[in-house]
């Protein structure tokens, strides 16, 4: 394949465009937040994020690299179709709910980042484990996505891999750094019209060249493969409904997402994002699962392409470039590449900094130095934006199963992140106790179900598993939810349990090391003040706070029994007078 300038040169323009983009958003909102508020600016945006911009960003944080090449392989390949082509539909059903349940209890409580009712509630200790999964499930993605932008681009204008992951990663990095999320907010702006620009122009060329079969007929009938609309199995049933749910479920405890839920400056908002985003999920993709039909409808024996076809090549993940690229004009084809590039970089961002923001803020601050300065906190930032770019980048461009462990780790946010995320939320009693036996039995079920993608033999034969051509075996059964519902009701149970024993008198108090339920007073649990600053928080929408332990502190969450020490405090006092 030759070398194409053009192709470079459309490339470069795009690149430069996103990041004075990024740069211009830095500058404009350089003095947004007080004195002592830049970190949380950083983080949330200083809580003013407009309507449109909103419903952008959060639309782009989930129509990545990964969405639109993902959707059109489905779509794409025998035996599954836009059948199995879940993420649309999944995705666009977690914003909904997420919108519905999630957003307007999580905003109005003023709470800076994801983990931050898990820190107020469990403790540190538990806010720590709990970032872990969160960490990986945002790192893999980001490194997963750069990895396929480096084939994407390679397929098109033909240089090499690991140069195009590097310059796509620095310049996403550098942006992020510069003006966290004001500049990934503005650049998804622009990212996303070129999506649907670029993906939609692209879309015509492609359906009109000579090869291309009328993708109407292709979709119920057998033409050069199985009909793109493809068939669910009755044996693949409850593997699909699996699937289906950790992207509905799943989808909703991320970091990514919250930070937009977080931005907005109102609950009100916060939920109208969603189910803006929602929308905007599903009409995103219908450039992708059509170019996923027509790459099923095209005979490739007639094309520059040539044979064997993308199927018989193992190059059905590649299938969106390639369609850009064989099947367009070389000038629209390079347009399209744009838009997929813009894809990935507007999902990268988003994972960077949302792994930045949890680190600095619930790690390093709340955890380890809790009277660190702002400008400290900001410092923090940067330098982990830049370490977890770099890293993301390194995995890339070094790991051979980058998809394998990020479907790993996306299966560890539905199994431990959500039940916790639904616990520490709407049930009232839970505590620490509940919640470290909740994450330890699903992280075991969870690894012991084994993983393909890595080659992980599972501990735990499910009925109807069944021996892959790698002789690994895959389970039919849905054990991904039943890990989940296992993680959350050994949450309850174990909370409940502790809660009996210690208040029975049948354990002594002195057994209740961590602190969660015997103890009136426990160093585990922070102020709200740290936590929330309510100068952010509009105020009718929030019961009061008070920055110090008051007794309207039980009042602002909805599990009020784990601050029952606070409203003992004066008796308590009294008490240590005697």
């Amino acid at each position: 394949m030759a070398f194409h300038v053009e192709g470079l040169v459309a490339i470069i323009v795009f690149y430069l465009a996103i990041l004075a983009v990024g740069i211009w958003a830095a500058w404009k909102t350089k003095n947004t937040g007080s004195e002592g508020d830049r970190s949380e600016a950083i983080i949330v945006g200083g809580r003013d994020i407009g309507l449109l911009v909103g419903a952008f960003t959060m639309t782009a944080t989930w129509v990545g690299g990964g969405y639109i090449n993902g959707t059109a392989e489905a779509v794409y390949v025998p035996g599954y179709g836009l059948a199995w082509a879940q993420a649309p539909i999944g995705y666009s059903l977690s914003l909904a709910l997420g919108g519905l349940f999630f957003a307007k209890p999580m905003r109005s409580k003023g709470y800076v980042t994801m983990l931050d009712p898990f820190q107020q509630l469990y403790g540190k200790r538990m806010g720590g484990l709990l970032f872990i999964p969160a960490l990986m499930g945002e790192m893999f993605w980001a490194a997963a996505i750069f990895s396929a932008l480096g084939a994407t681009i390679s397929v098109i204008i033909d240089i090499n891999v690991n140069i195009s992951v590097i310059i796509s990663a620095l310049i996403a990095t550098m942006y992020t750094l510069v003006g966290g999320l004001y500049s990934v907010a503005y650049t998804d702006v622009v990212q996303l019209f070129c999506i649907f620009l670029g993906l939609w122009v692209s879309v015509p060329f492609a359906m009109s060249h000579p090869a291309v079969t009328d993708i109407g007929l292709t979709a119920v009938h057998q033409v050069y493969q199985a009909p793109w609309l493809g068939s669910i199995n009755s044996l693949d049933i409850y593997t699909w409904l699996d699937n289906f749910l950790l992207l509905t479920l799943g989808g909703i405890p991320w970091q990514a997402y919250f930070q937009r839920v977080l931005s907005s400056s109102s609950a009100t908002y916060a939920q109208v994002l969603s189910f803006l985003a929602s929308f905007g999920c599903l009409v995103m993709a219908l450039p992708a699962i059509l170019i996923g039909a027509i790459g099923a409808s095209t005979a490739w024996n007639q094309t520059e392409y040539g044979v064997p076809d993308p199927m018989t090549k193992k190059e059905a993940d590649m299938i969106l470039p390639i369609v850009l690229q064989y099947l367009c004009p070389v000038y629209i084809s390079f347009f399209g590449l744009g838009a997929v590039s813009a894809a990935v970089m507007s999902s990268a961002d988003s994972s960077i900094l949302s792994a930045s923001s949890m680190f600095a803020r619930n790690i390093y601050q709340l955890s380890f130095r809790q009277n660190a300065s702002d400008r400290e906190i900001v410092w923090v930032m940067r330098i982990t934006v830049f370490l977890f770019g770099a890293s993301a980048t390194a995995m890339a461009l070094l790991a051979s199963s980058v998809y394998g462990l990020w479907y790993l780790s996306s299966d560890l946010v539905y199994i431990i992140i959500f039940p916790q995320l639904l616990c520490v939320l709407f049930i009232k009693g839970t505590n620490t106790y509940g919640a470290i036996a909740g994450y330890l039995f699903g992280l075991v079920l969870r690894i012991t179900g084994g993983e393909p993608y890595l080659y992980l033999q599972p501990l735990i034969y499910y009925p109807g598993c069944y021996p892959d051509e790698n002789n690994i075996y895959v389970q039919r059964f849905p054990f991904k939810t039943l890990a989940m519902l296992t993680s959350f009701f050994t949450n309850i149970i174990v909370s409940y349990l502790a809660k009996y024993l210690f208040e029975s008198g049948t354990l002594p108090p002195k057994l209740d090391f961590l602190d969660a339920v015997v103890a009136r007073y426990s160093r585990e649990h922070m102020d709200k003040a740290t936590l929330v600053k309510s100068d952010n928080i509009v105020l009718n929408e929030l019961a009061p706070v008070n920055p110090r332990h008051s007794l309207t502190l039980s009042s602002t969450f909805t599990n009020k029994e784990a601050f029952n020490y606070v409203d003992s405090s004066p008796e308590l006092s009294n008490t240590e007078d005697d």
